[in-house]
């Protein structure tokens, strides 16, 4: 369980640290010459880029994580995020190579959305298949906290360098924190060796019971429970992306301030998950996943006015309100239920796939495109009201996909319980 929420943290400060550096600075780096809303969405459209490639990613190492195992993935997931990640810091800005540098930029991105497809997904479900059934709950939320521990290491990073002069920043200053990312390989490449495999994989492996196509057994056998899945995840990313991506735009170029105001907001909401996250998943133990989660996706459609209101306000301290009411407790009850109630959803040989699967097709609908699409929205509209009735709407498909969910609080993932609670001690 250590070795996922290290590993997702280490993951998923190279994946936020990209949209961090999206809504502030490589509009300017990367697409330079252009009015300066084409640049901002052009550069978020970069963004959108790599939850394009994380379904794909999801599938791909989804197979292979039902095949060969959890832990063999992972290992594979870490090297490609790391090494793309810092690959981006040495990429040569548009005035020296032309769209050369737009391009290079787009194809890590890629391999960091193919790795990103399958980490959130092998981080849970390594905790969840270690996990006692009466305490799945907790024990799959608190991987998920490696990606608010993630976004603080990227956000506290970064935030020293906005305050560099916009020359020195939009030169050198963005480049150091991706350079950073190599010293990811080797921490977490020795975190991640030492954990087990699960005793779920394993006792699947030993019983014969892998299949050679998960996909395409998930589409044939479970094709309603996947696209309720599917459904269920679009709520996560509305109050995940709009707040941590979305609003840093929103903040510094719709209302002037500072762009470290949003840097610390994202330091605030996230130091707050490592308490709401496995809060979260054991209230979901006790009650169950799904009320739980609805109670997540209402609150957040009910925040979805509320929270750009706040930030009009132009008070720092209130647009930090309003990123930890969303990007926090909103997004937490969705995302702590939704780390044990996804795996129990699918059978031991399809489940790897089916968890990266529906999440990440909805955090390629819904996750990538939302920031370029909010940008547009106000845009067009002249404020906020258009996107926040989308919010809305999109909160009401994910409350659509969790009503058809089972409840799986008492489902065992293996025969015995005894070499359960066996592994569980020796993982954790």
């Amino acid at each position: 369980m250590s070795a996922s929420t290290v590993g997702t943290a280490l993951e998923w400060y190279d994946f936020m640290l990209f949209g961090t550096a999206a809504a502030l600075v490589f509009d300017e780096v990367f697409f330079p010459g252009h009015d300066p809303m084409v640049g901002t969405l052009s550069a978020l459209a970069t963004f959108a880029v790599g939850f394009f490639a994380r379904p794909f990613g999801g599938l791909l190492f989804g197979h292979y994580g039902d095949r060969i195992g959890r832990k063999k993935v992972l290992v594979i997931t870490l090297c490609l995020m790391a090494v793309a990640s810092t690959l981006m810091g040495l990429i040569p800005s548009y005035d020296s190579i032309g769209v050369a540098a737009p391009a290079l930029l787009v194809f890590l991105r890629i391999l960091q959305g193919l790795g990103a497809g399958a980490e959130y997904a092998g981080g849970a479900l390594m905790a969840a298949e270690h996990a006692p059934p009466r305490k799945r709950g907790l024990y799959a939320a608190i991987p998920p906290t490696g990606n608010g521990v993630g976004v603080i290491l990227a956000a506290a990073v970064f935030t020293p360098f906005t305050m560099l002069p916009d020359d020195q920043f939009t030169t050198w200053g963005w480049r150091i924190p991706f350079l950073l990312s190599i010293l990811i390989l080797p921490v977490g490449l020795y975190i991640r060796m030492r954990v087990a495999e699960t005793p779920a994989f394993d006792q699947t492996r030993e019983q014969g019971g892998r299949t050679s196509t998960p996909a395409l057994d998930l589409a044939r056998n479970e094709p309603r429970t996947l696209l309720r899945c599917l459904l269920t995840n679009i709520g996560p990313n509305v109050a995940t992306y709009v707040p941590s991506v979305y609003a840093l735009t929103y903040i510094e170029d719709d209302l002037g301030m500072a762009a470290s105001v949003g840097t610390i907001g994202l330091l605030i909401a996230n130091s707050v998950k490592v308490v709401t996250l496995p809060l979260s998943g054991a209230l979901s133990d006790r009650w169950g996943r799904k009320p739980v989660f609805a109670s997540g996706a209402v609150l957040c459609a009910l925040l979805a006015f509320p929270f750009f209101w706040l930030l009009d306000t132009g008070h720092s301290w209130v647009v930090w309100i309003a990123m930890t009411l969303m990007l926090t407790f909103a997004n937490d009850l969705m995302l702590g239920a939704q780390a044990a109630m996804l795996p129990e959803q699918f059978d031991t040989h399809v489940r790897y796939t089916g968890v990266a699967v529906s999440r990440e097709f909805a955090a390629a609908v819904a996750g990538g495109t939302l920031p370029f699409i909010a940008a547009a929205l106000t845009a067009v509209t002249g404020g906020t009201w258009a996107l926040s009735t989308l919010m809305v709407f999109m909160c009401v498909l994910s409350l659509i996909g969790v009503s058809g969910l089972r409840d799986g609080r008492e489902l065992s993932f293996v025969e015995e319980g005894p070499r359960l609670d066996k592994e569980t001690a020796s993982a954790t």
